[in-house]
């Protein structure tokens, strides 16, 4: 994740004004030295830097130590106050029209993942706030650009207008008169970028700009490409007039700087980021977020909506029935391991819980390969056998390990962990065990490694 680095970085240094009883003006100089040094390394921008670290001196120095704080802990209260105001303070949203089309136009420099976000935002408005999206083709220079919206349109069943190599300006006319034909209430751009920043690029943006009128212009910018990124957003900006930026990638091993210098830089919101390549990956970007699990407090909030839109009300209360009359089934099992997956990796869950919680369970991984073996027997079995495992023989074993390309010592084993978890569930039921689902390598439960 990005800023992994910065955040231990940070951390051995509250850990070292934690250590001291009252801090002096010195403690107060040495620590800001660091983090200076540890946002630099960041790629965080020099201006950005000095600006950000004379405000925290400033109060720092000249603060009152609330009486119910440490002076250590009001220097990280001050250090996470400056970061929230440094990425933007509030989250902004997408600014639809209530009425009629909105129409969104991305652009960005080549390889910043405008394509493949642009269709994620797309399902995101939909789920969200019920919209009929439209991407619509207008890099006809990238090879194969075409081809690669039309792919991901089609894997999240989001229609895709296209007109060939024909003029962008053209094609984005004609993607709106479509779209109120067919009743689409967002229609979102796919523009060209370049390696580099041209003018033959930011003539054509600007033509489609005057042509089409956008509502939003989101530059989406490659959270590793740091200092980069805003001198690029530095450009579109002074050309275009952006109003939000797309931080894409930011589950890499990214220093990160860009989401802390872009905000600073253009004045222009950070609105979403990209976190991961599966295609639901995409959340709305939260600044006070952001800086709690920069400075390794988690970000719970995010853990809890993510669980939220991958937890189905009803089959939980079925669920929990079910283990109140120890009637919990392979079936009940499968869908478990649906659920877990649909939350994403613990890599990912890791980096949302706060300190030594997400460093403890970032080392775990879901192994994914012994998940798809688990799934595949389960699906050999016949709904009967899945309902009731106590009627698996020798010769259904056989059978289901056929059917699921393992053998009959792997259909076993998940009979076994079956088993295991089925025990956890009554003791559960009864009040002898806390927790949920629990299990680990030892006692059954999902297969990690």
């Amino acid at each position: 994740m990005a800023f992994e680095s910065l955040s231990d970085k940070l951390g051995n240094v509250f850990k070292k004004l934690r250590g001291k009883g009252r801090l002096s003006e010195a403690d107060i100089k040495e620590a800001m030295r660091e983090v200076r040094m540890a946002l630099l390394e960041a790629d965080v921008s020099y201006k950005v830097v000095r600006d950000f670290v004379k405000q925290v001196s400033e109060r720092a120095v000249g603060a009152d130590v609330l009486e119910s704080l440490t002076p250590a802990q009001m220097v990280i209260k001050i250090v996470n106050e400056e970061l929230v105001k440094l990425m933007g303070t509030t989250t902004t949203r997408l600014n639809i029209n209530s009425k009629g089309m909105t129409v969104v136009m991305l652009v960005g420099l080549q390889g910043a993942g405008k394509t493949t976000n642009g269709a994620k935002l797309a399902a995101l408005m939909r789920k969200q706030n019920g919209k009929r999206p439209l991407l619509v083709a207008c890099d006809i220079y990238r090879p194969a650009a075409i081809k690669q919206l039309e792919t991901v349109g089609g894997q999240l069943n989001i229609p895709v207008f296209q007109m060939g190599t024909e003029d962008p300006v053209n094609i984005a006319k004609a993607a709106i008169a479509h779209a109120k034909k067919h009743a689409n209430d967002l229609v979102i751009l796919d523009t060209a970028g370049r390696l580099h920043i041209d003018e033959a690029l930011m003539d054509e943006l600007k033509r489609i700009k005057a042509e089409v009128q956008p509502d939003e212009i989101l530059l989406v910018v490659d959270a590793m490409t740091g200092q980069d990124a805003v001198n690029a957003a530095s450009a579109f900006d002074e050309a275009l007039g952006i109003t939000g930026v797309m931080l894409t990638k930011l589950d890499g091993d990214a220093r990160g700087g860009a989401a802390l210098s872009v905000r600073a830089v253009t004045g222009k919101p950070i609105k979403f980021c990209g976190v991961g390549e599966k295609l639901d990956a995409i959340e709305p970007f939260h600044p006070d977020r952001m800086a709690s699990r920069i400075l390794g407090m988690g970000d719970v909030l995010t853990l809890i909506e993510k669980a939220e839109q991958s937890f189905d009300e009803k089959k939980a209360r079925e669920l929990a029935e079910k283990m109140r009359k120890n009637a919990f089934t392979l079936q009940d099992y499968y869908d478990q391991l649906q659920q877990v997956k649909e939350m994403g990796g613990l890599g990912d869950l890791a980096s949302m819980l706060p300190g030594n919680m997400g460093k403890a369970v970032a080392g775990a991984k879901i192994d994914e390969r012994a998940m798809a073996r688990t799934e595949a027997i389960i699906l050999s079995m016949t709904k009967k056998e899945r309902l009731d495992p106590s009627i698996i023989n020798s010769s259904r074993k056989k059978r289901i390990a056929a059917g699921s390309g393992t053998e009959v010592v792997d259909v076993n084993r998940l009979l076994k962990q079956y088993e295991m978890m089925r025990d956890l569930t009554r003791k559960m039921s009864k009040g002898k065990l806390p927790g949920f689902m629990g299990g680990g390598r030892r006692r059954g439960g999902f297969p990690f490694r």
